[in-house]
Order: structure tokens, then sequence, then C-alpha cells
């Protein structure tokens, strides 16, 4: 039986863990009801058992935590870390794949991490906006806080939480390095935002500028980049395929995961994805 350690078992780390629980893996980590990050004695201990770890910890002020607190107990010969592709910067909507330079954008302490697991030999997962069940245009709207912004030409990236970890389970024997796990279109946050709309039979927001939207920094922020993320390494070293290759088919199954029948001429994937 395969053991994997998952510091940070939140969101997408926990669906990870349930599909590797589903293959029969023994999964240990910090987070959701498990151990205590500074749980020393016990996270050491699970560790010696493991022969696979995964961090979706996020960086610290000044450096990762969970290298500079557990790094000389990574002696694994897999590992694999989360990271973002918020680390390219603002790529003025042009397409950009591993063998971009990062750092010059507004998360330095990110790519700073990212930098330290590669030089680990880790499995690095650049990963853009990250939706799912619980978590999407769809909730958004529903809850009346979506937002349509009067950017032209502003795009990016998204990927839906079942197809990242499809990506970090076909990693399991592929070489150290990045990987960008990104769906096929990238696009605008409106066109998602109507899209969801369609599906729900709502009308869309109005579109607003920034200034009036009155939108808290963190999502301000995100409108401050523009990049298209390739996947073209994931495809070719991995094997991998989206199996939600647009924002369109993600959220058409999200919707008859929560019980609604889908729009005429929706893609639906499996319902086994229905849970996070």
């Amino acid at each position: 039986m395969a053991h994997i350690f998952v510091f940070g078992l939140g969101y997408t780390a926990g669906v990870i863990a349930g599909e590797l629980r589903g293959r029969g893996w023994a999964v240990a980590g910090t987070g959701g009801g498990h151990l205590a990050f500074d749980d020393d004695d016990g996270v050491r201990a699970a560790l010696v058992r493991a022969d696979h770890v995964l961090s979706s910890v996020p960086p610290g002020e000044g450096a990762d935590p969970v290298l500079a607190r557990y790094g000389d107990a990574l002696d694994h010969g897999w590992l694999g870390y989360l990271s973002s592709s918020g680390v390219y910067g603002d790529t003025r909507g042009a397409w950009v794949d591993e063998s971009a330079p990062t750092g010059t954008g507004r998360r330095p302490a990110r790519a700073a991490a990212d930098a330290a697991w590669l030089a680990r030999g880790a499995r690095v997962f650049r990963l853009p906006g990250i939706y799912g069940p619980g978590r999407s245009a769809l909730d958004r709207v529903r809850a009346g806080r979506a937002h349509r912004i009067d950017l032209p030409g502003q795009v990016f990236s998204r990927v839906h939480v079942a197809d990242i970890a499809a990506g970090v389970i076909a990693a399991q024997d592929a070489p150290p390095g990045a990987y960008n796990l990104a769906d096929d279109l990238p696009c605008s946050h409106n066109a998602v935002i109507k899209e969801a709309c369609r599906l729900l039979g709502l009308p869309p927001p109005a579109l607003q500028g920034l200034d009036e939207a009155g939108l808290p920094p963190a999502a301000r922020a995100f409108y401050a980049e523009n990049r298209r993320i390739a996947n073209g390494k994931a495809r070719r070293v991995l094997g991998w395929r989206p199996r939600y290759p647009t924002y369109r088919e993600g959220l058409a199954a999200l919707r008859a995961c929560a019980g609604e029948e889908p729009a005429a001429g929706s893609a639906v994937g499996p319902a086994r994805h229905c849970r996070t």
C-alpha cells in the first residue's frame, strides 16, 4: 500500500486525498481534523511512514513554512507542491508555459516557495483559478455576489478541482519539475459569470467599472494580471487530459451535481466528482 502525507488538507488537497484513498492509498496529513501542523512528534512520525509527500500550504512572510519546519525530514522519493500560476505575473494576455520566468508578479513569496520546492526535486503543480463543488461561479450567482467588470481583453485560466486531482495522480511516475494544470479555454471572468447565469436561468449582473464594483483588495488584485496558461507539458509528459476542458462542461456538471437538470446541449461529467 502506498502512503502519502499531505500538508494542508484543505479544499483542493482534500479532493486529491479522497481520490487516492479510493485507489487504496493510506493518507495522513495536517489540517482537516488530522494532525496539527505544529505537532512535531506526530508529523515526523507520520513522515517516516510515508513514501510520498504533498504540500498545499501557502508561503508565509519569510519562507515556505513546511520547508522551514520539516525540510530536514523530507528525503522522500516523491515530493509534490501545489503552487500557483500567479508566479508568472502579468503576461498581458499572452500564453505562458513552464519555461517562462517566474517571480515578476504580485506574489513574490509564492514564486520563492515554488522555486524552493523545485530545488528539492518536487513535482510543482502551477494552478490557475480553482473551482469545484461549493466554489464556483454558480455559487456566487446564487448568493448574489457575482460581478461583471468592464475590462475588455482581460482573460484568465481556471481548472476544476477534479482535474487537479487527476493531474497529481498522473504525476506519480513523472519526473520532477513544474507542470501547469489548466483547462483549454482561457477567457474573461465575465464569460464565466454569464454562462453560470444562463445555466441558472438568471439575468447576468450589469457591467461595472472596478471602482464602481467596490471589490475588496484581494478580489480587485485578480484583475491586475492577464494571462493564458498553457497545459501542453502536462498533456505530453503526464498523459493528462482535463475531464472538464472548458468552464462550460465544468459548470454544467456542477449544476447537475446540485440536483438540477443541465441546460440543453451541456456536457456533464461523472457524478463521482460532485463530492469535495
